[in-house]
């Protein structure tokens, strides 16, 4: 009887949409609450905006010239000053025709804002600080330089590794390896990639071999550099720091300072970020030259590119899934991202919704890294699919032709945002942004605004939208695996705006009974608000930490409770 009525339950949810037309309308413009904010520029250690300036010219000679000065001087002599593009194509560039050919191949012809800005002076050698909009262009910006050194000082696999470029995140690796392994198609340069979770004896058995050109997470290129033996890194001619920003909120900045000192001081070195502050600066004065190169194309009244489309709609928080769904159904054949707080809330709506025939792909940060990989590129091969993701997926990544950005959760901070819509509208492309809020969080659009968040409104058609809610609580009630899914995810959830570092983000003001809805519970689980201890605490500051912490954690759960009790 169990069985028939969860396949009665599921039937309904294949049919429930017959009717629906449309579920979201045309956007309409809030213009007397969004106004153009003025351009900002690029931000000092200080907080102060930095003056334009004439960047002074660096030529490398005699102590200040690599570890091959024949290939600088043969550089300066090519470039004796600013190198001028015409027209702005890779064609015009001096660089190796093999690595023309494989722009061709990759049919790159015209050169974006940061690329123009950044590849002259990366051919003439110099330290590079760049910051760009999320999608302009940076990984090429540093790539094509760094395969030209690497052709041009005729590198081979017994004189170690010539280039290491860092990335905060796995699949970000992933995707700057296989961006490198197309400029190099026609080149006979060995690169390789190392990364958390992988082979780890592999990797070192190729680093030993010799790789030219290394790409690699920060905590496991200070793995290699610390401990396999033959790893040569004395011929070090560039390094590379991608996604600075991301790397600091990871929490790589004491793995960071610790690969800096074991690398070689004479070399160059590159930083690219989307955002840049006080700690991004203190990260440059450790890898850069004090007379670096500062690049900012991030001019411009909005902080996201234009040809984005991107608004917001409030929903009732007891309906939000029914949007949801509704709207995935409805684009079920286009390329979606729906970003979400919590690693088990992923994991929940990724089993409820192939369970219903609404197939999802996911990807967070609890799954094993094999899976993640193969989720990857399954997600980047497809021309329609829809992935669930938490802000793994966020950075940095350059998955072609996604048409919607959806954020099920708001985002803890305002570069979250612009990096999760950053997955769309790349490289001049279109594309399409929609931020589900609840009435409370409205305030979170100030903080947007302030932060250069262009936004317009949408309207949702309510009677189009599927009522799917009785179905689903039916649902959980009868499928025992889905409800402690639907409990963990509900916890996750919790956890995640309780962690949350903006005011207008306030888990006091959650709606509970309306959040276990969406999860299909019809009883409010309990959550534990308390907060880890610190590992670098000694034995008595961790006993008192954790006492303080249970008794902020207790109010915070009476606080947050009491209305249902």
């Amino acid at each position: 009887r169990h069985i028939c009525q969860v396949h009665a339950t599921k039937a309904s949810f294949n049919h429930i949409l017959e009717t629906s037309m449309s579920t979201i309308r045309k956007p309409r413009l809030n213009r007397s609450f969004f106004k153009r904010v003025s351009t900002t520029t690029m931000a000092t250690p200080n907080g102060k905006p930095q003056r334009d300036r004439k960047a002074k010219s660096i030529k490398r000679s005699g102590k200040n010239a690599g570890p091959n000065s024949d290939e600088n001087a043969v550089r300066n002599e090519a470039f004796p000053g600013i190198l001028p593009i015409i027209g702005g194509k890779f064609s015009d560039l001096p660089i190796s025709e093999l690595l023309k050919k494989a722009l061709v191949d990759m049919n790159l012809t015209d050169m974006t804002e940061i690329q123009k800005q950044c590849i002259p002076h990366l051919l003439q050698g110099r330290d590079v600080m760049a910051s760009a909009k999320t999608g302009s262009g940076k990984t090429l910006a540093f790539l094509i330089p760094v395969v030209d050194l690497m052709l041009n000082v005729g590198m081979q696999n017994r004189n170690g590794t010539g280039a290491i470029i860092i990335s905060p995140t796995r699949e970000l690796s992933l995707q700057t390896y296989s961006v490198l392994k197309e400029l190099t198609a026609h080149t006979q340069l060995r690169i390789g990639l190392i990364m958390g979770g992988s082979n780890r004896q592999a990797e070192a058995k190729n680093l030993q071999k010799g790789v030219t050109i290394l790409v690699a997470t920060p905590g496991r290129l200070l793995d290699h550099l610390t401990n396999t033996e033959d790893f040569l890194r004395h011929n070090l001619k560039t390094l590379v720091i991608d996604e600075a920003d991301r790397l600091l909120d990871i929490g790589f900045e004491l793995e960071m300072q610790q690969i800096i000192r074991l690398l070689p001081k004479n070399r160059q070195s590159l930083l690219f970020s989307a955002t840049l502050n006080h700690r991004t600066h203190n990260l440059a004065k450790s890898a850069l030259k004090t007379n670096c190169i500062m690049i900012g194309v991030n001019e411009g009244p909005e902080a996201t590119v234009e040809t984005l489309e991107q608004g917001y709609v409030i929903c009732n928080p007891a309906t939000k899934f029914s949007l949801l769904y509704t709207f995935l159904k409805r684009n079920k054949s286009k390329k979606v991202m729906v970003f979400m707080s919590s690693c088990m809330e992923v994991k929940f709506y990724y089993e409820l919704l192939n369970f219903i025939d609404l197939p999802v792909q996911a990807i967070h940060g609890r799954q094993k890294q094999a899976k993640r990989t193969s989720t990857f590129l399954n997600f980047i091969k497809a021309t329609s699919s829809i992935l669930l993701c938490t802000d793994v997926g966020a950075r940095g990544l350059d998955i072609p032709e996604v048409d919607w950005i959806v954020q099920y959760d708001p985002p803890d901070d305002p570069k979250d945002y612009i990096h999760r819509v950053g997955r769309t509208a790349r490289a001049g492309k279109s594309g399409n942004a929609l931020l589900i809020l609840r009435p409370h969080e409205l305030g979170l659009l100030d903080v947007l605004r302030e932060s250069r968040v262009k936004m317009i409104e949408f309207e949702v058609a309510k009677n189009k939208m599927a009522d799917v809610q009785s179905a689903l609580e039916k649902l959980i009630e009868s499928n025992y695996f889905l409800a402690t899914s639907a409990q963990e995810a509900f916890k996750g959830i919790v956890r995640a705006y309780n962690s949350s570092k903006l005011r207008c983000l306030d888990v006091n003001q959650l709606d509970l009974a309306a959040l276990a809805k969406t999860c299909g519970l019809q009883i409010v689980p309990r959550v534990d608000l308390g907060v880890e201890p610190s590992r670098k605490l000694d034995p008595k500051r961790m006993k008192r930490k954790m006492f303080a912490e249970s008794k902020i954690g207790a109010a915070k759960r009476t606080k947050l409770y009491q209305k249902l009790d």
